[in-house]
């Protein structure tokens, strides 16, 4: 059974004070997996966590693992909160859109008779992270960490950018950052041109002789992680290395042009950044800013009101209350009733 991690989100209150029926909010990602346990009178009563990440297998997303990591932290924040059994649950997941078939064929059904949960939402990880950061209102969302997307709507039908991983996309990630800041260090290691110094010093600290980094990130399942852990790096050269500070305007320009591909064209849409590749802070957020204006002049800029998790209880109350306001799409949000 994977560690478990205790935590307390706004509203912990024990046992008083839990009105409104139960909803089960659920984010599963590539660090992990996040449960709230609430009430639609109060939100979350609680939050607990695992560090593990739910198996992906040959039918991708594993509902039996992502159930066995999911019921013993909500029955520990069952005990912990009072909170009344769930009748509502939204889950999100990462790679729901590619790789969740098992997961939309069997995890309704395994929440039913685990904890008579009624109606389930199984909702993309960027839909969560819209829905946290903005609500029900039209704009775009890019969630950058180690991958990136661009998701946005105008609450009749989502458009979503990106997102392809990173052999074959997630531009401006922190993989692809972090990638992009290898091959600088690398071209100044051979002496070819774009190559540099800072950068290479830099490699070489994190991870030792630079001739060894292949036979150290190709082997890897985790290569995307190794190399955004590289990201903060560049970010930390940008102010006085030209090289890194490119790299980073490219980054930046990269999740303008994910941004503009999915904003709805009409009326004052907004734009919010979510994920912890922002959290490098101003090497990274000027230029974001700065791409952002001039590639979407009609949108607004708002700040995330909250992460996936939110979004996942947002959702949840959502539908627990008949107030449900984004578009349904298999592929990304589908909602499933037990009686």
């Amino acid at each position: 059974m994977p560690a478990v991690a205790a935590g307390t989100g706004p509203g912990v209150t024990g046992m008083t004070d839990v009105t409104g029926t139960g909803v089960l909010a659920v984010d599963s990602g590539g660090s992990g997996l996040r449960v709230a346990l609430g009430t639609t009178g109060r939100g979350a009563l609680g939050q607990r966590s695992s560090p593990e990440p739910v198996r992906t297998g040959a039918r991708g997303i594993d509902p039996d693992d992502l159930l066995a990591r999911l019921a013993p932290l909500a029955r520990a924040l069952a005990a912990e909160t009072g909170a009344p059994p769930p009748t509502t649950a939204v889950v999100g997941a990462a790679g729901l859109a590619t790789l969740g078939e098992a997961l939309r064929a069997g995890l309704p059904a395994a929440l039913a008779r685990e904890f008579g949960v009624r109606t389930t939402a199984l909702a993309a990880d960027a839909v969560t992270a819209y829905v946290g950061a903005l609500g029900a209102r039209p704009g775009a969302v890019v969630a950058a960490g180690t991958g990136l997307i661009a998701i946005g709507t105008d609450l009749t039908a989502w458009q979503r950018a990106d997102g392809w991983g990173h052999l074959l996309g997630d531009c401006g990630s922190g993989a692809w950052i972090g990638r992009a800041g290898l091959e600088a260090a690398l071209r100044a290691y051979d002496g070819r041109p774009g190559g540099s110094p800072a950068l290479q010093a830099r490699a070489q600290e994190r991870f030792g002789p630079l001739p060894g980094l292949p036979g150290l990130l190709y082997p890897r399942s985790d290569r995307a992680a190794v190399l955004a852990s590289f990201a903060p790096c560049v970010a930390s050269c940008a102010e006085s290395d030209p090289v890194a500070a490119d790299l980073l305007r490219a980054a930046a320009r990269h999740m303008a042009e994910s941004a503009a591909a999915v904003c709805p064209p009409g009326g004052e849409p907004l734009i919010a950044l979510t994920g912890g590749l922002f959290d490098i802070g101003a090497p990274l957020l000027v230029p974001v800013e700065e791409e952002l204006a001039r590639a979407l002049p009609h949108a607004r800029r708002a700040p995330a009101e909250g992460d996936p998790l939110d979004g996942a209880l947002r959702i949840a109350v959502a539908l627990a209350t008949d107030t449900f306001a984004w578009p349904y799409e298999d592929s990304l949000l589908s909602i499933a009733h037990h009686p």
